[in-house]
């Protein structure tokens, strides 16, 4: 999967500006806040259908501006694509794929997939629960458009009953409605739990082969995929999910009611992180949670590669500089094979040691 091409008009800080890429490697040199983590953004945006940054598309918007457009030129699966985006000022955007309008962001799956390292994904490992379940949501929302669906519409029933759990106190009667969002959240969550339990077995697959490699053969990394008690195994059969949902959820009902807060469900899921037997979320050094941060990213363009055929593109937001060389040197020599864009403050071996491009940006214009 490459980006031939890319073309924004009133987008962040580009005015407009339209550039070729390499289909190996592409170096996005330049001083801070000029526009290179944009260009990314950009990227990103037409892969998923969202930012990894802004809430809403509106913050994407130029300050001077009433719309923005992104526009690339895809080439994926043996075939040309042509991905653009129209964001606006109080209006709905539009995203079309050959100029046919897409449904759903799941559908920009189909076209091609992007791997996104970032240095707040360095501390993954330390953060709370919350945010390996984003990074389990991202991959599966590309690879896999039926969890996409799934998931957007556990999130509905969730809110759905999280106002009726805010809300009974005034209006009794709402409490009618909630076996009926009950269920949803059930049979949703259970595909959640299904999708999400057989990418994590690939997950610490891959994951464990990089750590140990990283790691000089002498650590072993471990994942485990952690949801809600009741469930002996999240690889069982959707209905028998579904029945461990329930009975779960009916045994939480009250204590729901008195808190007013969803208790029971795979929103509250997480994935356990060991290193050599021990939790590596409290017990292992910086140095140890960055090398499995590595391992998991890794691994994950590996499970795209395994099931797209092609590896996805990468991008490497200013995550190298974050690195040690010894880190460095690990990372560098397993991105062969694919596209892949490093953004950095200042040139140096990059462009020699992977060849490719190197590109400047500098408010909002790339030479």
């Amino acid at each position: 999967m490459r980006i031939d091409r890319l073309e924004l008009e009133g987008f962040r800080n580009y005015a407009r500006e339209a550039v070729g890429f390499d289909p190996r490697c592409n170096v996005i040199c330049g001083e801070n806040a000029q526009g290179k983590t944009n260009l990314l953004e950009a990227v990103v945006y037409l892969s998923r259908g969202r930012s990894p940054r802004a809430r809403t598309d509106r913050e994407m918007i130029g300050f001077q501006e009433d719309s923005a457009r992104l526009l690339a030129r895809v080439g994926s699966r043996e075939r040309e694509f042509r991905v653009q985006a129209d964001l606006y000022r109080g209006r709905r955007r539009k995203i079309t794929v050959n100029q046919v309008p897409i449904k759903t962001n799941a559908a920009l799956g189909d076209v091609y997939h992007t791997v996104l390292f970032q240095p707040e994904d360095l501390y993954l490992i330390r953060e709370g629960a919350a945010a390996r379940r984003r990074f389990l949501d991202t991959a599966l929302c590309q690879l896999r458009p039926r969890y996409a669906a799934a998931l957007a519409g556990y999130e509905r029933a969730r809110e759905q009953k999280t106002r009726i759990l805010r809300d009974f106190g005034e209006r009794p009667d709402l409490l009618s409605a909630l076996p009926e969002f009950n269920e949803q959240m059930i049979r949703l969550g259970a595909a959640l739990i299904q999708y999400r339990h057989s990418f994590c077995l690939r997950l610490a697959e891959y994951a464990a082969v990089h750590h140990r490699e990283c790691s000089g053969g002498r650590e072993r990394l471990e994942l485990q995929y952690q949801t809600v008690s009741s469930i002996e195994d999240p690889g069982a059969e959707i209905g028998a999910l579904a029945d461990s949902l329930r009975r779960h959820m009916e045994s939480r009902r009250e204590a729901e009611l008195a808190s007013r807060l969803c208790l029971s469900g795979p929103h509250k899921d997480d994935l356990l992180v060991a290193i050599d037997g021990r939790e590596a979320k409290t017990y292992s050094s910086q140095g140890q949670t960055r090398t499995a941060a590595l391992a998991l990213k890794l691994a994950e363009r590996e499970i795209y590669k395994s099931a797209a055929g092609e590896y996805p593109v990468l991008l490497l937001d200013d995550v190298l500089s974050e690195l040690d060389p010894k880190r460095q040197e690990f990372v560098l020599n397993r991105i062969a094979g694919g596209q892949v864009f490093i953004t950095c403050c200042e040139e140096d071996r990059l462009p020699n040691l992977l060849g490719g491009k190197v590109f400047h940006v500098e408010q909002g214009r790339i030479s």
